[in-house]
């Protein structure tokens, strides 16, 4: 796989990764609740720019922790069996999104267990200083781990054939791509957009939102099947 390649599964998969809605719930709840609270908007950019920050290390310590466990476990040259059981945690995980993302009911509430959601509600509640927003943003992608490791892996397993300066410019690349949907609410946010605008146009593509995510999954699982399962057993017969 060439570096281009591998960059190119990288980045759709750091795509999708900015698909997942969990962490923007969480930042517009604390914003909602910091600007209920009559707080000044310097404050309200400080909470929100701390939590995206926490989210951006959050990702960064899952990829390269990621990324150092399968060079060591798998070597330069992914085996066959690491491409197909992540094929295998990509094809499941976008059925799983397709099929559990969202709660069948008004709004925007997500699959989260009930105990799990609450504690976020509420920590975003009493979230007033940038330590605790760092703290929220670093929870908010542990949270949502279990869709998450789809993409992180078969990112992982791309970036331990590149060159060592390829892979950390792919580790910084996908940091940068997973974050863009918290940047451009973000920026909304700050820029003095409501959030009941924003929060509208969200639960009215949410379930666009759920189909390209969990669409995403399936294309990236089906294209690493083909490209380094199915043609790596066709040039292992050809060889016999």
């Amino acid at each position: 796989m060439d570096t281009a390649v591998s960059l190119a599964i990288v980045a759709l998969a750091a795509l999708i990764h900015a698909s997942f809605q969990l962490s923007v719930s969480v930042l517009t709840l604390m914003s909602g609740h910091t600007i209920g609270s009559k707080q000044s908007h310097t404050k309200l950019l400080q909470l929100t720019n701390s939590f995206m920050f926490g989210a951006a290390i959050m990702t960064l310590l899952l990829l390269s922790g990621t990324t150092f466990v399968a060079h060591n476990l798998v070597g330069e040259q992914s085996s066959l069996l690491a491409w197909t059981v992540s094929c295998g945690l990509l094809i499941g995980s976008g059925i799983s999104v397709w099929i559990f993302y969202y709660r069948r009911e008004k709004g925007t509430t997500l699959w989260l267990p009930r105990g799990m959601a609450a504690w976020m509600s509420d920590r975003s509640k009493h979230t007033n200083t940038s330590g605790e927003a760092f703290g929220l943003g670093l929870g908010s992608v542990i949270a949502e781990v279990l869709f998450l490791m789809g993409p992180i892996i078969v990112s992982a397993l791309a970036l331990i054939q590149l060159a060592p300066i390829w892979q950390l410019f792919g580790i910084g690349m996908y940091t940068v791509l997973s974050l863009a949907s918290l940047l451009i609410v973000g920026g909304l946010i700050g820029s003095g957009h409501t959030l009941g605008g924003i929060q509208k146009w969200r639960e009215t593509n949410k379930y666009f939102l759920q189909f390209a995510a969990g669409t995403g999954l399936l294309v990236l699982g089906f294209y690493i099947y083909v490209e380094k399962v199915v043609v790596a057993a066709v040039v292992v017969a050809g060889g016999s």
